[in-house]
């Protein structure tokens, strides 16, 4: 792992102590300098309720937690730790993991800051994207603390180290009791204070109290290299991937940057909501940048879509110009071959989970959270594509059907009516067989229970469907708050996971539940909006609040398995609003349910023993208060609420 985010430059063992109370879960971690032995770490690692606190020293040429294995950097001692459980142990034996990296918050919310961002994968970014003087900042993997500025100038990138200094201020305050008659006693409290002042310079000249100032002082001064080269910082080349945790602030940098003047309401999706962009500002920067750039790269994707312009398929598509890709198309099986397109359909998989071509089920007992996840992406069924469409919920084995449109909008038809009304069955091109069972309402969405079966006998099994019609959303627009969408995923979810764990596969290799399929009318717009949330929420609660997510990446992602997917700017901001919004949700109730954390804590001592397999393992002992604590994800349901409308 190269990532240092870890690593938090500036802060106590109380304040440690504190963030991973407050925020973190058990087995998350953060690095930070020592207080008591300058130039020297320390680990403080939040386990059983409460924080440890494991010392490692700096010995110039290598760190080591006074012991055992040595590393050339703090960051490969980290990744030792994290990657080889079992390593770091008490002196009872008992493991400390390192599982969740506690990300620093960032200097900056200036989007040309990309955190941890290595060296080669910058120049690769900005020799592919970048123009002549785009620039970026990023953390340095060398020296965690520091940063480095980068500079694409014509065709090669400059790295220039920015030193960043933070000079401590200490006072102890005393307060002594007093040694009465018959008492012995005396009271030392010590309270450390620091007064944080930081510098940041580029190894000599000017220094400046933030990132942003120093950037702003060679935008308007450049710098020349040795050689003569003059490096001009023209225009920033602006990050998508933030901590999760994070959010907030990028939200409303992005409206900032977007020009919008009407404060929360704009922001937080109460208004500019409609999906001509107005009330969006005139400012062609925020998520109108991001998603133009999507746009961009959306004309790079060359995959085939030769089998939606066949003429024998033509007729099965809603709208000429918006086809499957080949590659990820669902090909219908169990047809008659003999016919040309019978195996066609409009539908695409879409995997959360990058260079993943073969996965397409979740197994039964397994995390449905993981990025093993998969979904189907379709367009609204046309009178003569409804036959395939249940065809294809069979052969997927898809057990919940997720219907974000009306069948009819402003007018339109959106999509033809594929089930039968309640009580009643309906034959569908004398194939397939649909029992209506049951119908429940909410307010925002209608349940309707399906029993599907085949008239062939290799689909005689009759299976239960549960087909989740999502109706609160505008016929113009996006919806004014994410609260609904929030808790409509909750519901989908809960009841995908509760029948995968129902569910018995024959043996273990033989998936036992299909894909969640979804639909609008397209397949594209509210389709991808709402896979795209529920892949970056899963991300989160796999991975806890301080993992890194890219909302734009994501985007691309799914963009590549089918074209199109979140159609409009609104709907992009719309992904970053329900993140921010379960965020938020998530955030109030770990703060609502943690006690109070109990403070003054000492450092562990460390001892080591040599194992059989000649490796080395770090021991460490450590004195316990037992605290409440959370989890992630919650066990019980989240309830989003919902803004005045």
């Amino acid at each position: 792992r190269s990532t240092c985010r870890w690593f938090h430059p500036n802060i106590t063992g109380l304040e440690a102590e504190r963030l991973l109370m407050e925020r973190g879960v058990d087995s998350s971690f953060l690095a930070r300098p020592s207080s008591s032995n300058p130039g020297d770490f320390t680990l403080s690692v939040r386990r059983n309720g409460e924080v440890t606190h494991i010392k490692i020293k700096n010995a110039g040429d290598f760190y080591d937690l006074y012991g055992g294995e040595k590393f050339a950097t703090l960051s490969e001692l980290v990744s030792f730790y994290m990657d080889n459980g079992g390593q770091l142990r008490e002196k009872n034996g008992e493991i400390i993991e390192l599982k969740y990296p506690f990300n620093c918050a960032d200097p900056t919310t200036e989007r040309w800051f990309h955190g941890h961002l290595s060296a080669k994968e910058a120049e690769r970014l900005m020799l592919e994207r970048g123009k002549n003087g785009s620039f970026l900042v990023r953390e340095s993997q060398s020296k965690p603390g520091d940063f480095v500025l980068s500079v694409r100038t014509d065709d090669r990138v400059t790295h220039v180290m920015i030193r960043s200094q933070f000079n401590f201020q200490r006072c102890m305050t005393c307060s002594f009791g007093f040694q009465l008659i018959g008492l012995k006693q005396l009271k030392i409290k010590i309270i450390e204070h620091r007064n944080h002042d930081n510098k940041y310079d580029v190894g000599g000249g000017y220094k400046f109290d933030s990132l942003s100032d120093l950037i702003e002082h060679y935008k308007r001064n450049p710098m020349v290299e040795t050689s003569g080269s003059v490096v001009h910082l023209r225009q920033p080349f602006n990050a998508t991937r933030i901590n999760a945790s994070s959010i907030e602030s990028r939200v409303r940098q992005l409206h900032k940057e977007n020009g919008c003047s009407n404060g929360w309401l704009c922001w937080n999706g109460t208004s500019g909501s409609n999906e001509d962009g107005a009330g969006r500002g005139k400012g062609k920067a925020g998520f109108w940048e991001e998603f133009e750039s999507l746009q961009q790269q959306e004309c790079r994707h060359m995959f085939s879509r030769k089998e939606g312009l066949r003429s024998e398929n033509r007729a099965k598509n809603r709208y000429k110009n918006i086809l499957p890709f080949d590659h990820t198309r669902v090909r219908l099986k169990n047809i008659v071959s003999d016919i040309p397109g019978a195996d066609y359909i409009n539908a695409n998989y879409i995997r959360n989970k990058e260079g993943d071509e073969t996965n397409t089920t979740i197994d039964s007992g397994g995390d449905d959270s993981s990025f093993g996840k998969c979904y189907i992406a379709t367009q609204g069924c046309l009178p003569n594509t409804i036959q395939d469409f249940w065809h294809m919920v069979y052969q997927e084995n898809t057990r919940v059907i997720v219907m974000t449109t009306k069948e009819i909008e402003r007018g339109k038809n959106k999509c033809a009516r594929y089930w039968p009304e309640e009580g009643e069955s309906s034959e569908y091109g004398n194939e397939w067989k649909v029992r209506a069972v049951s119908r429940t309402s909410t307010a925002d969405y209608t349940l309707r229970e399906f029993f599907l079966q085949g008239t062939k006998p290799e689909f005689s099994e009759s299976r239960r469907i549960y087909h989740y019609h999502f109706q609160a959303w505008p016929d113009h627009g996006v919806p004014s708050d994410p609260g609904c969408v929030l808790n409509f995923l909750h519901d989908v979810n809960a009841r995908q996971e509760s029948i995968a764990a129902s569910l018995v596969p024959k043996d273990q290799d033989e998936p036992c539940i299909g894909p969640i399929l979804v639909h609008c009318s397209a397949g594209i717009g509210r389709t991808g909006t709402f896979i795209v949330i529920d892949m970056i929420l899963d991300q989160i609660k796999l991975h806890g609040l301080d993992c890194e997510i890219d909302i734009q990446r994501t985007v691309q992602r799914v963009r590549a398995r089918r074209s199109g997917m979140v159609q409009t700017e609104a709907q992009y901001k719309f992904v970053y609003l329900a993140v921010l919004h379960y965020i938020e949700t998530v955030s109030q109730r770990m703060q609502a349910e943690q006690k109070s954390l109990q403070l003054g804590r000492e450092y562990t001592n460390i001892r080591y023993k040599s194992e059989t397999n000649t490796s080395t393992t770090a021991v460490v002992s450590e004195t316990s208060t037992p605290t409440y604590t959370p989890t992630i994800p919650p066990t019980s349901p989240l309830s989003y609420s919902l803004r005045p409308k």
